[in-house]
């Protein structure tokens, strides 16, 4: 389904040359954006053409630079604030770079922001990890009024649900048109494992579980199934985000939260399972433990409020999803190869 608003716009998208920043930024080009400007460090990133697009215009740096705010100025129609500190693992690892590239970059972006005029609106990328029930077991729909816990499992949790807050401070504080989106676990054509630079873990490389398992399908490697394969994730298309965000700018209700989210629990089981059927050789299937610090092991997200107030729901189920992203895959193993192998001494040291 098409989406209306964007023709002669101008965009800024934080994070932009990332996964669904780069998918974003390509449909905003499509969509007949005048100007977008994207600002990213690369930290979880790498640079591709749609940083070439006639549209684009791209500065390498972090959002929180001030010399990067100071140039902002009040002439844009939207802004998708998409830059994050990539991953639970990466996050728990080091929290003070999560506070760096997370925190402070929504604070000092809205703050910033907070005196322009002419935004109609800012759409913030939170997780709705963050707000899933601590559950083993039967899960229900997340809902986007339900309670937030004060014990979250990371520091990118902690984080995403601190953004939302400050949101919400400067939307009902300084009239910030601020919107926030809560997505699931997003998949899809474009994700490059090992983007960017070294984070500390072999989580900078293996940081989402579709595109390691359709990599190492790819290569005859194991898939290991944590908690057994049992827990379960919502899994959202990137080309269904993208169109989730773009409702939410051209839609969606002043300083209200949305999910973005299928809807569908799939188990990690079904997962591999999925991947394994469109591969010529199925990949080996191994059974671990539950990882120590996850305690959100089954979770999905509502989807009745973004389908009534956005008009939103996903349109590519798994199957189809996980066949394209499989062909993109393939089709790009050689630079995939090449961000995998620029992190291999590091993982080679640490086992």
């Amino acid at each position: 389904m098409p989406v209306d608003g964007f023709n002669g716009t101008k965009v800024l998208v934080t994070g932009g040359a990332g996964f669904v920043g780069s998918n974003l930024v390509r449909a905003l080009s499509e969509h007949g954006a005048a100007r977008i400007r994207v600002v990213d460090n690369l930290l979880s990133a790498e640079r591709t053409d749609v940083l070439e697009l006639p549209a684009v215009e791209f500065t390498e740096a972090s959002i929180a630079d001030d010399g990067v705010l100071d140039a902002l100025e009040d002439t844009h129609d939207y802004v998708f604030h998409l830059a994050t500190y990539h991953g639970n693992q990466s996050s728990m690892h080091d929290p003070l770079a999560d506070h760096e590239n997370n925190t402070l970059t929504s604070l000092k972006l809205f703050h910033h922001l907070a005196g322009f005029k002419n935004l109609r609106r800012v759409v913030y990328s939170s997780a709705g990890c963050t707000v899933a029930e601590k559950v083993y077991g039967d899960a229900r729909p997340t809902t986007e009024q339900d309670p937030v816990s004060l014990h979250l499992d990371s520091p990118y949790q902690i984080s995403k649900i601190v953004g939302e807050m400050y949101a919400n401070y400067f939307h009902s504080h300084d009239g910030l048109p601020t919107v926030i989106a809560r997505f699931q676990n997003v998949y899809g054509p474009g994700e490059i494992l090992g983007a960017g630079q070294w984070r500390g873990t072999p989580a900078t490389v293996w940081r989402n579980v579709t595109p390691t398992f359709i990599y190492r399908a790819l290569k005859g490697w194991p898939l290991t199934l944590e908690n057994e394969g049992r827990s379960s994730r919502d899994f959202i298309y990137v080309d269904d985000i993208v169109r989730g965000l773009m409702l939410c700018a051209t839609r969606g209700a002043v300083g209200e939260v949305y999910n973005l989210a299928s809807g569908v629990e799939t188990t990690i089981l079904q997962l591999a399972d999925a991947i394994n059927s469109n591969v010529e050789s199925p990949a080996p299937i191994e059974l671990a433990g539950r990882r120590s610090w996850d305690h959100s092991g089954n979770r999905l997200g509502s989807t009745a409020k973004a389908a009534a107030n956005l008009g939103f729901s996903a349109e590519i189920g798994l199957e189809q999803g996980i066949r394209e992203t499989v062909a993109w895959t393939r089709a790009n193993l050689a630079v995939i190869d090449a961000a995998v192998e620029r992190h291999r001494v590091h993982m080679a040291e640490l086992g």
